[in-house]
């Protein structure tokens, strides 16, 4: 297919998970949890740039999540997205759903003292269908992913820290011929409160990157804020450039709400 032949992976892999996450807009997550009964539904759009020598691909996401507060300490979520990616020089563009991902969040210490918490983090990405990988949009195998998750509260607000694996199999032989099979991220991110309702974060990071033909390993660096509108609803926006990814230049601009109630 001409699409398979033009549009590349990476920009979406690289940088459009931004929008799936739970702690809006950061690459990194929390550890806390919503508590016995409560329920999050968050929209988040995202939209991306990469840049190399030759051309320009564009990408954006449109996603929603829903987490259920199961336990006091263990939340479920499940995430849908659509995304749509495009190569600016010859006008090709795919658009379809993304893998829809479902998960579990377990906060299985807690410090009160130290005001530390801890997490897991374990996530199923289900195939795309319809010929989805085919037109580059998602992969069309199964996935999974596991993430540890730090959060220490301070005077001047929180620091999240994470380090999570997930494997990056696709159906496709030249798909997988082109992508690495595992990928992991080592991120931190300290959230400053600097006045009510207001907070913003420096997340940055060590990742994978995901094409066999570039350097492995790679990073990002966030600039966020959050701003509460309303009681239980949130307003996020984010920047986020990639660092060291050799011959490309990527950022993402993503806004998002989120709400929780009872």
């Amino acid at each position: 297919m001409i699409e398979s032949a033009t549009l590349r992976w990476g920009l979406s892999a690289l940088v459009l998970p931004v929008a799936a996450q739970a702690f809006q807009p950061l690459v990194t997550d929390e550890a806390g949890t919503l508590g016995a009964g409560g329920n999050q539904v968050e929209l988040g759009y995202a939209r991306a740039a990469d840049k190399d020598a030759l051309s320009k691909t564009t990408a954006s996401a449109l996603t929603l999540i829903y987490t259920r507060g199961l336990t006091e300490t263990l939340d479920a979520a499940v995430t849908v997205a659509h995304l749509r990616n495009r190569e600016v020089s010859s006008g090709v563009s795919a658009s379809g759903a993304a893998n829809p991902v479902a998960g579990l969040k377990w906060r299985f210490y807690d410090d009160e003292e130290k005001k530390l918490s801890l997490a897991l983090k374990p996530e199923v990405r289900f195939p795309v269908s319809g010929g989805g990988e085919q037109r580059r949009l998602d992969s069309g195998a199964t996935n999974a992913r596991i993430g540890l998750l730090l959060t220490r509260e301070t005077d001047f607000g929180a620091l999240h820290a994470n380090l999570s694996l997930a494997s990056n199999r696709f159906a496709e032989p030249a798909n997988r011929a082109e992508n690495r099979g595992s990928l992991w991220r080592l991120s931190a991110a300290p959230v400053v409160e600097i006045s009510p309702g207001w907070k913003i974060a420096l997340d940055t990071g060590l990742v994978t990157n995901p094409r066999k033909g570039e350097r492995a390993a790679m990073g990002y660096l966030e600039l966020g804020a959050v701003y509460a509108a309303a009681q239980g609803l949130d307003v996020a926006f984010g920047i986020v450039r990639d660092i060291g990814r050799q011959g490309h230049s990527a950022q993402l601009a993503t806004a998002g709400l989120t709400w929780q109630f009872k």
